[in-house]
């Protein structure tokens, strides 16, 4: 078998083995003298070049080579930008095609704004909750003062803590807020 050119001339091989293929025995391995092949590596003033050239080329070629991997990702995720936008505009262009019908237009006027057609008559049913699910109403207010065991510390440093987080409507003073029929007012009514 003739030698491969890439390897060093001396092969280091267990004296049975045939010493001008480099293998040893049966199993096939070859085995190859590290110190020999360094030893055949000569330095000079062209490989020192060399080397210097593709040093040079490494860093100049990083920055630009990071460059396209990042234009990459960024065409990457606009692209799958593009293809959301595009499910939207699906869904919105069949939505308009939905409009254009006439019994789809009439159905929705029947839903969203109770229209009915001329000798109909329309029920609507108000109130139609069973009585458990509804809202308890609150009890009268007393005129007497009652001793509560709460903590009021722990209780107004909650309330001052939660007040930032709350996403509550305040109302304007245009707004009028009209008390329930039977709760006592703290002004008296004009």
């Amino acid at each position: 078998m003739p030698r491969r050119p890439d390897f060093p001339s001396r092969v280091s091989t267990p004296a049975r083995a045939d010493t001008s293929s480099g293998y040893r025995g049966t199993t096939g391995t070859k085995r190859v003298d590290v110190r020999d092949w360094l030893g055949g590596i000569r330095f000079s003033g062209f490989m020192a070049i060399m080397l210097g050239l593709v040093v040079l080329a490494v860093f100049v070629l990083v920055p630009s080579i990071s460059t396209y991997l990042e234009q990459r990702q960024r065409i990457a995720s606009l692209q799958e930008a593009v293809a959301v936008s595009q499910i939207e505009v699906d869904r919105l262009e069949a939505e308009r095609d939905r409009w254009t019908d006439a019994n789809y237009i009439a159905s929705q006027a029947r839903e969203r704004l109770y229209y009915v057609k001329p000798g109909e008559v329309v029920y609507l049913v108000d109130n139609d909750l069973d009585e458990a699910l509804l809202p308890i109403g609150r009890g009268p207010v007393s005129d007497q003062v009652q001793k509560t065991n709460v903590d009021w510390m722990t209780k107004a440093l909650r309330s001052v803590t939660e007040s930032g987080l709350a996403q509550s409507v305040v109302p304007t003073e245009d707004a009028a807020i009209t008390p329930e029929p039977g709760e006592p007012t703290d002004s008296p009514t004009p």
